[in-house]
């Protein structure tokens, strides 16, 4: 009997043993599962539907360039100047675009520095059809630069509208390779590419600081460094032509789409909050300009309801993927009424002729929306909150930003005016000026009679 008991414990000892490692292996193929399906995830996958928004924002952001900007700022010009600015815009797209694949994607998407990457995508090295984005692991590494690419064009041709009408063209590419090279790929850098700023925290989701208060700065100091044009505040310099102003600001809200939407860099929700808020703060800042503008003045224009769409646009650009809606709407609310002040308050404190109100629009707008952005991506107004946020902290940071944005974009401008005016020279002559750029500098008009 003694030894069916003992024989018994055995068999049930060696039963339970059994069950208890059984049990353990389970458990651990339970863990490893979750591990490795994360792995799997990890993997990086091109995504159709991905790749296809992406290409779609590239070519919208194109849109915007060419032909958006370059008719809302030809629209502004006298017309003995209007094949001048769109001559700019077109030849800085074109150039840019070349420079950016050349060695600009390399030094701002490439290496760990924290002003520039490094040489290692020189002339887009080891990159192929099957290359994923480091950045946006779901789209080919093509995709992305071509889409960077649009940022740093249309960036440099932002500048054009302040020293429009008196500015040599060989000087106007002098200046813009040197501060595509030494403003813009820092600036994208410090930003998106894992450089200073990004390590302090500074939020800018498709370009308030690294686009238009960059490009804003440049074109002011640009205006003071060219002087003002023969004639300004003696005799009226009006727009030639308000219907193209309009079509080129109109191409500019969709290409926007492509602009802020695309910089969530997926089909994604983010990308549709981004959608709705360039709808939602542009509509609204275009209204408030026009209440401000009706109450200053009598009257609403058209050329203010443009100004006041570019002046939201300009200022939602870095809250695009922070912001909720409603926030957005009040970004736009403030953002006109504020720029407008900036092409009129502002623009004669300051004494320059900045022909297409760079400054007042896109650096008040853009210096308003990066600020602002540190205050509306607060979960409990409606945002995206960045983890282990504080809004005083955020502002801080956004502050910041701003400022060495100014700084940097500041010195660099001068420096580089002043090697294109000892190289080249700055500004035609007067009878040059007098006569138009179109047919001086390029030997063609506009329009004939």
């Amino acid at each position: 009997m003694t030894k069916k008991l003992l024989s018994a414990g055995l068999g049930l000892g060696l039963l339970a043993a059994s069950a208890a490692v059984f049990a353990q292996d389970g458990a651990a193929a339970a863990a490893a599962a979750p591990a490795a399906a994360a792995a799997v995830e990890a993997v990086p996958t091109l995504s159709a539907g991905d790749t296809a928004w992406m290409l779609t924002s590239t070519m919208l952001v194109i849109l915007m360039t060419i032909p958006g900007l370059a008719l809302f700022y030809g629209g502004l010009v006298r017309s003995k100047n209007m094949l001048s600015v769109l001559a700019q815009v077109f030849v800085i797209f074109s150039l840019i675009t070349v420079l950016w694949a050349i060695y600009g994607y390399s030094l701002a998407f490439g290496g760990e520095g924290k002003f520039f990457g490094n040489f290692d995508k020189l002339f887009l090295m080891g990159t192929t059809p099957d290359t994923l984005s480091t950045m946006l692991k779901t789209i080919p590494e093509y995709v992305f630069v071509a889409f960077q690419s649009t940022f740093a064009a249309i960036t440099v041709a932002l500048i054009a509208g302040a020293f429009a009408e008196r500015i040599k063209f060989a000087a106007v590419i002098v200046f813009s390779v040197l501060w595509f090279t030494f403003a813009y790929i820092p600036m994208a850098h410090m930003v998106w590419g894992g450089g200073l700023l990004a390590a302090d925290g500074a939020l800018d989701f498709a370009g308030g600081t690294v686009v238009h208060i960059n490009a804003a700065v440049a074109g002011l100091v640009g205006a003071y460094m060219l002087g003002k044009r023969i004639g300004f505040g003696k005799e009226a310099l009006p727009p030639h032509s308000l219907t193209l102003t309009m079509v080129g600001a109109s191409l500019l809200w969709v290409g926007w789409f492509g602009f802020n939407a695309g910089s969530a860099g997926a089909a994604n929700g983010i990308a549709g909050l981004a959608f709705i808020n360039t709808i939602l703060a542009t509509g609204a800042a275009a209204l408030a300009w026009l209440a401000a503008e009706a109450l200053m003045r009598g009257k609403a224009s058209m050329l203010g309801a443009a100004s006041g769409a570019v002046a939201g646009l300009v200022c939602i650009t870095p809250a695009a993927g922070f912001s909720g809606p409603m926030g957005s709407i009040v970004m736009g609310l403030i953002a006109g009424p504020l720029c407008f002040w900036g092409v009129s308050g502002l623009k004669h404190m300051l004494k320059v002729d900045d022909v297409c109100d760079v400054f007042g629009v896109h650096g008040v707008g853009g210096m308003l929306g990066a600020i602002l952005t540190g205050v509306f991506c607060a979960k409990g107004l409606g945002g995206i909150e960045p983890e282990g946020y504080n809004m005083a902290h955020q502002v801080w940071v956004q502050l910041k930003s701003v400022a060495l944005t100014i700084a940097w974009s500041g010195v660099v401008s001068l420096v580089a005016y002043k090697i294109a005016a000892l190289t080249v020279g700055l500004r035609v002559s007067e009878e040059s000026e007098r006569q138009g750029l179109d047919i001086t500098s390029h030997g063609e008009v506009a329009y004939t009679r």
